[in-house]
This record gives C-alpha cells, structure tokens and sequence, in this order.
C-alpha cells in the first residue's frame, strides 16, 4: 500500500494491468473502502490497481457549514436540488486527471474501471459517462445522477456501451432507493449496458454487494485485452 497526501493506492496482486479509482462517500476518506481490495482478490479478482483517493475538506451546507472530506457541497435533503455543480466539475476533473495518469503508466482504457459509493458514486457517473476516453465499467453503489440537464448533450458516443452496476440498499434513508432506481432507467431507456441490483440493507455496503461486485469484475477483465 502506498499512502499519498491525496489518495491510497493499492497494488492487489503483482504486476496489475486492471485498475480502478474508487471513490468514497461524503465525510469519509480514501481508506473507507481500502479493505475492499483484498476482499475482491480473495474472491478471485486478478491483479489490480487501487487507487482510493481522499476528496478535499470542504464546509458542508446541509452539515451546518460543517468542514469535512466532500466531493461537493450538498445544500439541501434533496440532493439535486441547487446542485454545486462547480464542486462536482472540480472532482470530474480531478478523477480525469488519474484516469490520464494511469494511462500514462501504462494501463489500457479498457482495462480502468470507475467506482463510487453515495457521494463518490455521484462522481463516478458524473466522469466515467462523459469521459474521453473508452473506459472498461462503472459501478456506482447507493447514488444518483448530477448534472442531468447536461447529461445528453455531454455523455461521451464511446462509452455509451460500458457496462454499469448499480447496487442500492431497499432500506437506505440516506439516498432513497427510488434515486438509485431513476438513475438506472434513464441510463437504460438511453441504451446504456445497466444492471440493476437491490439488497437487503441501508446505506452501506453488504457481503452479498461485494459477491456481486466480484463477479462483475471478473466477467469485464476476462472480456477485456490485456
């Protein structure tokens, strides 16, 4: 493991040629998500870079001004109500930039996946969608879409086939289930490759989701050239 100021990054086996930039959710870091690495190896990932990078500190409206690690303010309950898109496009930016480094080191598009929870999830829609480059998958677990006006005149033609997971809890209070779903749809009604899947918690992360996140991974590697 390599800790950074901005971010960790993970090497889960020798010589990776698969990546993913997996983004935390608001008011944790980049070692929120750090054990998923080894989980996903013993559930028979091949070797792969993990790049968990730490959003900055940021006073949070819908925290009281709170200052906290957030890829963008959130002034209100419902989350896409006045949205900071200027934050939101800062953070697209930034994940930009470590996609252009990772290829710059070597990895193939095709091989770097984007991935998010809440917050970061928010994010992972927000670069993998309107990237320029044709990336390999995006799984985006208990979040929903930004900038949907955008969305159409932005999305990139070479991604419109990237394969999508979208995990949501049934009992999430946090970000309704409903959101996830909505997200889903329109991804689907614009001809996006979605899968849909819901479980029985609230807004977390359970064993069967990182089960099922595995096995994504592992059908999308295979598919993919080395």
């Amino acid at each position: 493991m390599t800790q950074q100021e901005d971010l960790v990054c993970i090497d889960a086996g020798d010589r990776p040629k698969h990546a993913i930039v997996w983004l935390h959710g608001l008011g944790a870091d980049g070692y929120d998500f750090v054990p998923i690495a080894e989980e996903l190896k013993q559930l028979g990932l091949p070797a792969t870079r993990f790049l968990f990078p730490h959003a900055p500190k940021i006073p949070v409206s819908i925290n009281g001004g709170y200052i906290m690690r957030a890829w963008y303010n959130i002034k209100y309950t419902e989350l896409q109500r006045e949205e900071d898109e200027a934050g939101i496009r800062l953070s697209q930016s930034r994940v930009d930039g470590m996609i252009d480094q990772l290829i710059a080191e070597g990895f193939q598009p095709s091989n770097i996946v984007i991935a998010g929870f809440s917050q970061g999830g928010a994010i992972a829609y927000q670069t993998a969608l309107r990237s320029k480059h044709k990336l390999g998958g995006l799984i985006c677990l208990s979040t929903y879409l930004t900038c949907v006006d955008s969305f159409s005149d932005e999305r990139t033609p070479h991604n419109r086939e990237i394969p999508i997971l979208i995990c949501h809890g049934i009992a999430d209070n946090v970000v309704l289930p409903e959101r996830g779903q909505k997200a889903a749809k329109l991804l689907a009604e614009c001809g996006y490759n979605v899968s849909w899947k819901t479980y029985n918690m609230p807004h977390s992360v359970c064993a069967e989701e990182i089960k099922d996140i595995a096995d994504f991974l592992k059908i999308l590697f295979k598919n993919t050239a080395l």
